[in-house]
């Protein structure tokens, strides 16, 4: 029976499994030195409500998410989140971990005060936008987008 999965802010000694995990999203995807990454991580979390959560199966890092909260002039100066970098290494898939990801960082951003939280993908997969919508989310808004890399290939979601 798999151990429960735990969900936390990551913290900088995560770095180097968060990193790992992260070739699970685009195994062609550099990733950043230790440093750069431990800088970033710092400077995301400065910023109020916002973290790289991860979900722990025993001493594994199994699935991360990034909640972004923006502060926002509208809506009476609520800030919203955004979602990024929805994860979960493949040993782990089909357990629920991407929606318990997802759930957590939706709970964090109404606890930081958002109004609404949105996320995006590049997927056309049926399978990735039931994924979505299982986890509550609507895909109500069109997307728009300026690029410097290029996109990820279908096969990399």
């Amino acid at each position: 029976m798999d151990e429960p999965l735990t969900i936390r802010p990551a913290l900088a000694a995560d770095l180097p499994q968060l990193l790992a995990l992260y070739r699970h999203f685009d195994p062609r995807d550099d990733n950043p030195s230790l440093d750069l990454a431990a800088e970033r991580l710092t400077e995301l979390q400065a910023v109020r409500g916002s973290a790289v959560l991860i979900g722990l199966n025993g001493n594994s890092v199994a699935a991360s998410c990034t909640l972004v909260v923006i502060p926002n002039l509208t809506r009476a100066g609520r800030p919203y989140g955004l979602i990024e970098n929805v994860v979960t290494d493949a040993a782990f898939r089909g357990r629920g971990y991407g929606k318990q990801m997802l759930e957590a960082a939706v709970t964090a951003a109404w606890q930081a005060d958002c109004y609404k939280v949105m996320l995006m993908t590049g997927s056309k997969k049926p399978s990735t936008l039931a994924f979505y919508a299982s986890a509550g989310f609507e895909q109500s808004k069109t997307g728009f987008q300026v690029r410097r890399l290029p996109l990820r290939t279908e096969a990399a979601d």
